[in-house]
């Protein structure tokens, strides 16, 4: 397991390989996994991660009733042309709201790196599929290429995992979105052909942008405010992504970025993070849905 983004550059260098076949050659060591059978695991990962798009069901809703059909508003605007944000993210933002809201359904996702931040990979690399493909992108490469950038994004979230953290609990939403975010951020890059510094500097750029997020879910419920987040997080790592292709670099070193996230972390008061006492799960409203839910 690479535990720098620094080591990780380096090797890369020496080697003189693609990043996301340093990461798949790490994955088959850590796993005891033929290259085939990794390449086989991560495809149908993405696979799966497109069923989870294509199984949103409008009519469904969470519980709670706090959760459910937020995805078709989005639609519905897009198709009208009336977002401000245009149509590309208009597909980003309904994509990111559909799996989250799956989630919350509990339909089937594949957590990324976690549940409560299932929407935002799956939105930005099945959106960018879909942009390339509607540019004239060759399918069969256009396959292979979504599953090289899946590797790099779990070669990102791995660096996190083992720098910092990817619970909630622990450190709280920054730990969740912010990490989901870093990896759909350097996927991107590598989808658009960047190199490994640059998706490794939209990495960074996306978990600054979100440093500090606390995790304060209504009612102890992944569905308020996580679903919508993943919106933020999906259009983060895209903004990031763009920055860094565009040759803006994190002043901060990637590495210094998440052991910055590990430390605000561990000053957050136990409240914002992942136990419903504080932040909006303690607003009057927050408390309100708790009680309800409680009496069921």
């Amino acid at each position: 397991m690479y535990t720098s983004f620094a080591d990780l550059l380096e090797e890369q260098k020496e080697k003189n390989l693609p990043l996301w076949k340093l990461i798949q050659l790490e994955d088959c060591r850590e796993e005891a996994l033929t290259e085939e059978a990794s390449w086989q695991r991560m495809a149908d990962m993405y696979e799966a991660m497109k069923e989870s798009d294509r199984a949103y069901d409008s009519a469904l809703r969470s519980e709670s009733g706090l959760v459910g059909g937020e995805a078709a508003k989005i639609r519905k605007q897009r198709e009208k042309g009336a977002l401000l944000s245009g149509d590309f993210f208009g597909h980003v933002m309904e994509r990111a709201l559909r799996v989250a809201e799956n989630n919350a359904c509990m339909k089937r996702i594949v957590a990324a790196p976690t549940a409560g931040s299932c929407g935002v990979l799956p939105a930005v690399l099945i959106s960018l599929e879909e942009k390339y493909l509607a540019e004239g992108g060759d399918p069969a490469d256009l396959s292979k290429r979504m599953v090289e950038a899946l590797y790099v994004a779990g070669g990102i979230g791995g660096i996190i995992a083992e720098r910092a953290s990817l619970a909630g609990a622990e450190c709280g939403c920054q730990a969740e979105i912010g990490s989901a975010s870093s990896m759909a951020a350097g996927a991107a890059v590598t989808l658009a052909g960047g190199s490994p510094d640059k998706a490794v500097h939209a990495a960074a750029l996306a978990m600054k942008s979100l440093l500090g997020l606390v995790c304060d879910p209504v009612a102890g419920l992944v569905e308020v405010p996580c679903v919508k987040r993943n919106v933020i997080g999906a259009v983060n790592a895209l903004t990031a992504a763009d920055m860094a292709l565009s040759g803006i670099r994190s002043k901060i070193p990637a590495d210094q970025v998440m052991d910055a996230m590990r430390s605000v972390g561990r000053a957050m008061n136990e409240d914002l993070r992942e136990t419903g006492l504080g932040g909006l799960a303690a607003t009057e409203t927050g408390k309100a849905v708790r009680k309800k839910m409680s009496r069921r």
